[in-house]
């Protein structure tokens, strides 16, 4: 008899060791899988904080850039004056380098097909972006876009340039376009085509780039900033 009750009582502690093992297995595999969770989540939301877009549908980096030159092209034959419901802007179009670009810009100019429209986003120290006959960054001129030439220098402050979608090939422009107001232009890919720059109301165009906004992004002026019109002068 006891021998029995010793064998039991062993049978009994090899049962709760077994038990006690399986417990601290099943925590252990449980603080892992809490652990990645975490540690996923903080890589995504770090990732999604430093991209915007420039045309529907594109995404880019917008971290701070290390320099924050201006950029007004030389060699320019043509000069595209926008006047807008809060100052004019004037820029030099990049006729010697983007002339693909450059006319497609003053086709529709001449046409007044930006004459009405509006500057619909704006991100601070980013872009203003605006020319789209909806109003909300998806809408089209209608006719057959262009693929323009495309810089190896980036986006400097001041840089007149045409937004696209992600899936268009690099240097698309239809009718919408982008002015960079601040230096995180400087981080945007060579995939925008670039046919101007900014010679006078770049204070207008950062000025604009700080009105409040809102939408889905954030990045949607709450009053949309009207463009007159945009006349092109020979130089």
């Amino acid at each position: 008899m006891a021998r029995e009750a010793r064998e039991a009582a062993a049978r009994r502690r090899k049962r709760m060791r077994t038990a006690r093992n399986i417990g601290i297995i099943a925590v252990l595999f449980v603080g892992t899988i809490v652990i990645f969770n975490v540690v996923s989540s903080g890589s995504s939301k770090k990732s999604s904080s430093t991209s915007t877009t420039t045309g529907s549908n594109t995404t880019v980096s917008s971290t701070a850039a290390t320099t924050s030159a201006t950029f007004v092209p030389t060699g320019s034959t043509e000069t595209a004056t926008i006047t807008t419901d809060q100052g004019k802007i004037v820029v030099a179009l990049d006729t010697k380098n983007a002339p693909k670009a450059t006319a497609r810009f003053v086709e529709l100019a001449k046409k007044g097909f930006y004459n009405g429209l509006t500057f619909h986003r704006a991100v601070p120290d980013f872009i203003i972006q605006g020319g789209d006959p909806k109003g909300d960054g998806t809408g089209g001129s209608g006719t057959k876009p262009v693929v323009g030439e495309v810089p190896t220098n980036s986006y400097p402050i001041g840089a007149l340039a045409a937004a696209k979608t992600g899936s268009d090939p690099n240097g698309t422009f239809d009718c919408q376009f982008f002015i960079v107001t601040g230096k995180n232009g400087l981080t945007l890919p060579n995939q925008y085509a670039r046919f101007g720059g900014v010679t006078s109301g770049l204070d207008i165009a950062q000025k604009i780039s700080k009105e409040p906004t809102g939408g889905p992004n954030g990045d949607t002026l709450n009053k949309k900033v009207k463009i007159e019109s945009i006349t092109i002068t020979q130089t």
